[in-house]
This record gives C-alpha cells, sequence and structure tokens, in this order.
C-alpha cells in the first residue's frame, strides 16, 4: 500500500517540481524552518488531501508538495514586478525521524547554541551551515510552545521544561547566538498560540507574558533579528487562538481564511525587512 502511495504522489509533483526550477545566482536566498502551522502559512491554505498523504509517507515528499504554495507564488509575482530574483525554500525544521518534531525554546538553543558547529547536530543542520547559503533565515515554534509552566526553584538553560524561566536564558543565549552572523537576517514568529479548549488559563497567561516580553524586552533596535507578530494575528489582545481563526474549536492549526491573510502579512514583512530593515511595517507585517 505504501508503496502505491509513493508511485502515486511521484508522478502528481512531477510537474511541480520541474516548473519551479532554481535560480541558480539569487539576489537572494531566503529559507523558511517550520513544521504543520508554518506550512499551512506558507500554503496560504490548509494542506490539501494529497499533501496529507505525502507526510504520511515523509516529511520531505510533503514539503516539495508545499513548493507550489502561496508563499513562494508571491515571490515570483515579486520577483516579475520588481525584476528582483529572491529564491525562498522552505525546510522541515527539525525532522521526525533524527533528532525529533520538537522545535521549542530549549531546541533552538540546544542545536545552534549548544552544539553549534560546522557538523550538523543529530542530522540537523547548525546556523553555521545554513548561514552559508541563506542570507535570510526564518524560524518559528509550534503552539504546544504556549504550555507554559509555573517556574521551578531555579532556571537550567539545559532544560526542556517549559516555564518562563528557562524559555528567557534560552532565548538570550540564542539571540546571542543571531549575532555572531550579522550579515544574516533572521525572522521569528512570536510563538504560536492555542484554541481556549486546548490550553488552561495559567499556561496561556504565561504563553501571553512570554510572547510580551519578546516583543518588549527581547527584540533589540538596530540588530539583525527581527519579529513577526503571529501571536497579536492569532488572538487579537486576547491570551486564546480565535476560535473563527481555527481549523477548529479543538484544532490549534490555523484554518484557510486565517492563512490567506496571514501569508499576505508575512510577505510583507519578509521583504520590509529585507529592503527596509523592518522599517515600512509593524510587527505583523502591516505598512506603517
Amino acid at each position: 500500500m505504501k508503496s502505491s502511495l509513493v508511485i502515486v504522489v511521484f508522478f502528481l509533483i512531477l510537474p511541480l517540481v520541474s516548473c519551479k526550477k532554481e535560480q541558480m545566482n539569487p539576489d537572494l536566498s531566503i529559507i523558511f524552518l517550520h513544521h504543520s502551522t508554518g506550512r499551512i502559512i506558507w500554503n496560504g491554505k490548509p494542506p490539501s488531501f494529497l499533501e496529507k498523504v505525502a507526510g504520511r509517507i515523509s516529511d520531505g515528499l510533503a514539503s516539495k508538495l508545499g513548493k507550489n504554495g502561496q508563499l513562494p507564488t508571491l515571490f515570483e509575482a515579486y520577483n516579475s514586478s520588481s525584476d528582483k530574483t529572491y529564491a525562498i525554500e522552505e525546510m522541515v525544521f527539525p525532522k521526525d525521524k533524527g533528532y525529533g518534531w520538537k522545535n521549542y525554546p530549549f531546541d533552538y538553543y540546544n542545536i545552534w547554541v549548544k552544539n553549534a558547529g560546522k557538523e550538523p547536530f543529530m542530522e540537523e543542520p547548525t546556523l553555521e551551515i545554513l548561514t552559508k547559503d541563506h542570507q535570510v533565515i526564518i524560524f518559528k515554534h509550534c503552539f504546544p510552545v504556549s504550555n507554559i509552566r509555573a517556574d521551578e526553584d531555579a532556571a537550567d538553560i539545559n532544560s526542556e521544561i517549559k516555564t518562563l524561566a528557562n524559555y528567557k536564558l534560552q532565548y538570550a543565549a540564542i539571540r546571542d547566538k543571531l549575532h555572531e552572523f550579522p550579515e544574516t537576517k533572521f525572522i521569528l514568529f512570536t510563538g504560536a498560540v492555542q484554541v481556549k479548549s486546548n490550553n488552561t488559563p495559567d499556561k496561556a497567561e504565561r504563553a501571553s507574558e512570554f510572547f510580551d516580553w519578546v516583543r518588549d524586552e527581547w527584540d533589540m533596535p538596530g540588530d539583525n533579528v527581527y519579529l513577526w507578530d503571529l501571536c497579536s494575528l492569532q488572538t487579537e489582545g486576547g491570551i486564546y487562538f480565535k476560535d473563527e481563526y481555527a481549523a477548529s474549536p479543538e484544532n490549534s492549526h490555523p484554518n484557510a481564511d486565517f492563512a490567506a491573510k496571514a501569508v499576505e502579512l508575512l510577505f510583507n514583512r519578509i521583504i520590509d525587512v529585507v529592503e527596509n530593515d523592518g522599517n515600512g511595517t509593524d510587527l505583523t507585517g502591516e505598512a506603517n
């Protein structure tokens, strides 16, 4: 059964791959590191049945299908109208096999800071590797990042436990590491949140507190690190992902309407960061 699915998906994606030849010498290379919510925004809509089938076979195969998404389409149109050759690609990071499907503050710290270097860590590229080929790196967290527990007796930068104190130590180390690559621009999503039915009020409040800290204190003006405020788009001032924007009141992934709006704003923010150091848009991507 699995082999027949591979054959079907191969012939369906073949024309997509062949008509999307990469620019040989782009003006700029951008990479978007993501998991499921990121792929939905990349596509501008929830995954199709074909992508879901491909995802059962491998993350990479589903990712190839996503190359026909709205975000690369917006870049193609922009390149045509402005005589640019900006190239954008996506990468599942970290992968399910190898490191594991975890992209929380500890994991970026673990891969990029604690285990930095010229060799991959558990099959995942370090910043030393990624910055060789990409001038803009976009990264994010999955929505369980908002499952923030009460602080323990002491903060521990090497702990996977999701607490405000641990997150802040890990984020400070990540920012210092990003500053080691001043020629690269980094765009970080504020963390994705969850619908009310999937989180507790205390955890959601802590998540809101952390994302406020990221915006107000962690983010430094004039450096090479920029934010895209997904959280504000999802919550509109609350602490939960609004049900009308979610796949369902029990599913914290974006629905089609939200994804279509979000991808346009993300595109605006990326272009503004690339060309204007982020001065022409607010953190959500709306024009100032």
